[in-house]
């Protein structure tokens, strides 16, 4: 079983635009809603993909409860810790050549007691699973090193750990030594605090993580495909062109696609980009199933440390 944490999940109401004019009415071709956060989409990609999986999060308000409404036709187990605020909503504006824009509200406060509830109830799922998968963001009253914290316990379980998250947070929960790293480029980059204009240049500093403690690092680089930099080897991953509807929840579906297939090695690569590819020809963030996954259209390759990432979309 893979058991998703997701402190800040949301609410994601997607808009298709023929294209955004600022400053006037802009009216919607198309308009949908989606259970959204990354570990939500990660159980949601899992659970299509017939993966044994939990999602483990927050919930509050009328917002909470619509959301588990949503969930419910997908077949995801949810495991709801009841909270006092309201659950976030987030809105995501698609235009015809596929520019995303997304307005993410900061989400709900959780209180101390909530914080334990959601941390005990993580340790004790973990503990039958074989990873514990730490998505997002985090709300007002979770500390940073919130995902150090529960790295710690659920490797004390007997899990594994996946970390995908951005700004301090991530920084933070690299110290707790998870199995798995899993930024985008412009998360990597905030994370090394440099430029990182080559692939060269991003497994270098993956090295580096490598040598403080991570395990391995999964690094989605858009339509540049994935670079998987593990102890044992390199790997960089291309997928075919396709026509981009949205790239909300692309990296969600290639986490899910990489445990799904394992979680290492260059074969899980294939598999992470294969489903990360699916996503973005999808509405919304509606998640790929198997049947909008190509895995044999993935190449595999030695990373070429040359390849450039100058203007790669995240």
């Amino acid at each position: 079983m893979i058991v998703t944490v997701t402190p800040n999940p949301s609410l994601d109401r997607t808009a298709r635009l023929a294209g955004l004019r600022r400053g006037e009415v802009n009216r919607a071709e198309a308009v949908r809603l989606d259970p959204g956060g990354k570990g939500v989409n990660v159980a949601r990609a899992l659970t299509a993909a017939g993966t044994p999986t939990v999602a483990l999060l927050p919930a509050g308000g009328p917002v909470g409860e619509r959301l588990a409404d949503l969930l419910a036709p997908e077949g995801v187990p949810v495991v709801a810790v009841p909270i006092a605020g309201s659950t976030r909503s987030n809105i995501t504006l698609v235009e015809a050549d596929g520019t995303t824009t997304k307005v993410n509200e900061p989400g709900p406060e959780i209180s101390a007691g909530e914080l334990a509830t959601l941390e005990r109830r993580a340790v004790e799922l973990a503990a039958r699973g074989e990873w514990l998968v730490c998505c997002g963001s985090l709300p007002a009253g979770v500390p940073d090193d919130f995902y150090a914290r529960l790295t710690k316990l659920a490797h004390e379980a007997g899990a594994k750990v996946a970390v995908d998250s951005s700004g301090a947070p991530l920084a933070a929960a690299c110290a707790g030594g998870p199995d798995l790293l899993k930024p985008n480029l412009d998360e990597l980059t905030e994370l090394a605090g440099r430029p990182l204009p080559l692939l060269g240049d991003v497994v270098a500093f993956c090295r580096e993580l490598i040598d403080s403690g991570v395990g391995r690092v999964l690094v989605s680089l858009g339509a540049r495909g994935a670079v998987l930099v593990e102890k044992t080897g390199t790997h960089h991953a291309l997928g075919p062109l396709v026509a981009v509807r949205s790239t909300v929840g692309a990296g969600d579906a290639a986490l899910a696609g990489f445990l799904h297939a394992g979680g290492t090695g260059p074969e899980a690569l294939r598999t992470a980009v294969a489903y990360g590819t699916a996503a973005v020809a999808q509405e919304g963030s509606r998640m790929p199933t198997p049947h909008d996954v190509h895995p044999d259209q993935v190449r595999v390759l030695e990373a070429d440390p040359t390849f450039t990432l100058s203007g790669a979309a995240a």
